[in-house]
């Protein structure tokens, strides 16, 4: 398998969870959005407790942070969103700790400062990209910081228990941290469920096609000897006879002894195809490029199975789904290519729209052919029918 083909598969894997934090991130960046709105008053009031540079300095950074994560969400890459929620993260704590590096000790405010009113908007940022123990042990540190940070602005004025401020805070933003934790474990327990799920069918799919191919095998050389025979006792000894007789032998001998046939000419690869396809419907109109027969080309017969394999299935879902009156199969066969296209002229259908559980187009259609080393599968439907085009490249 390519690069290429590892990375697709991989971004298949998580879909559910990327999904779950790109709405998450999405949801964050509105809280900072609201936050900021209601936090204008308070804000002013804390940029006359400590010199003008934290206030500004704070009010970007944390809130710009927040705005970035969640714009992070429409990227195409998980990781950029990843890295965008840590920054929001870090940055929230890292101003509440740089707060007593400018506060001068002096000027005190009753109201406290503003950061202590969301530590666990940033706890959810955390929570999104990271695991479960940095994310509770990044919620702890600011709820911490910002809270002491209260206690010691409002030092000339009454003041509540520390501690028991502390636990509260810590309380309510454990809610909302525990159920986002929960939500994106949700979706990887879903990705992996459908990963399993997509491979033991796979693997099924694989060895009913090789037990079909067993059985057409043995039925191929059932014919060829009994054929054989008849042919004897109609017409004797003939060239032609006698070269379907050391046919019929080797098929024979190949059967007895295990050989599995590595690789197939091209007349041998076309008729794999051919019978893939009449064996689903008989009147199928199959085509192909007559050059490819004057070739002297060995293809994989790995390949050429998988192919053969993915055909049926195209065909199938088109005789039951499509309500088509016309079905083809063009094969294309060149010098280290294979090209087969499957057409209907039927009603077509939405990729979004077909439940997760049905799985003939994901496995064994697609992930049949992503599994074929320089295979490749690319189905085109609409409401003026459906395409399916199989590929293989050495």
């Amino acid at each position: 398998m390519n690069n290429d083909q590892q990375v697709s598969t991989s971004d298949a894997a998580h879909r559910s969870t990327d999904r779950l934090i790109r709405i998450i991130g999405r949801f964050v960046g509105v809280g900072y959005g609201a936050y900021l709105l209601l936090l204008i008053p308070d804000i002013a009031r804390t940029g006359a407790v400590v010199p003008g540079w934290w206030t500004p300095t704070t009010v970007v950074l944390v809130f710009g942070t927040g705005f970035a994560f969640a714009a992070s969400t429409f990227h195409p890459r998980i990781e950029v969103i990843r890295i965008a929620g840590s920054i929001a993260a870090l940055t929230f704590p890292v101003m509440a700790g740089l707060w007593w590096t400018a506060w001068d000790g002096v000027t005190f405010d009753q109201g406290g400062t503003f950061l202590a009113a969301f530590p666990g908007l940033a706890a959810l940022a955390a929570a999104t990209v990271w695991r479960p123990v940095p994310a509770f042990a990044h919620m702890t540190i600011s709820v911490v910081i910002v809270q002491l940070t209260n206690q010691a602005v409002r030092e000339p004025f009454p003041r509540s228990n520390a501690v028991a401020d502390i636990f509260f805070a810590m309380m309510f933003c454990t809610v909302f941290v525990a159920a986002t934790l929960a939500a994106v474990r949700t979706g990887r327990i879903l990705d992996s469920t459908i990963s399993t799920a997509q491979n033991d069918a796979a693997r099924a799919a694989a060895a009913d096609a090789r037990e079909v191919e067993r059985e057409r095998f043995d039925a191929l050389i059932h014919d060829e000897v009994m054929s054989s025979l008849l042919a004897v006792t109609r017409h004797g000894r003939t060239p032609s006879l006698a070269r379907q007789a050391r046919s019929a032998l080797a098929h024979l001998d190949e059967l007895t002894t295990g050989t599995v046939f590595e690789t197939f000419s091209a007349e041998e690869a076309l008729a794999q195809l051919r019978s893939a396809a009449t064996t689903v419907d008989e009147s199928i109109e199959f085509t192909v490029n007559e050059r490819v027969l004057e070739r002297t080309e060995q293809y994989p017969a790995e390949a050429i199975r998988a192919i053969a394999a993915a055909l049926a299935e195209a065909l199938r879902n088109s005789l039951i789904h499509a309500r088509s009156s016309t079905r083809s199969v063009s094969a294309l066969l060149a010098p280290s290519t294979v090209h087969v296209t499957v057409r209907d002229d039927g009603i077509g259908f939405d990729r979004r729209s077909v439940p997760p559980h049905r799985l003939g187009v994901a496995v064994s259609i697609e992930g049949r052919m992503r599994q074929l080393d320089g295979g490749s599968a690319d189905i085109d439907s609409s409401t003026a029918g459906t395409i399916v085009r199989l590929g293989w490249k050495r």
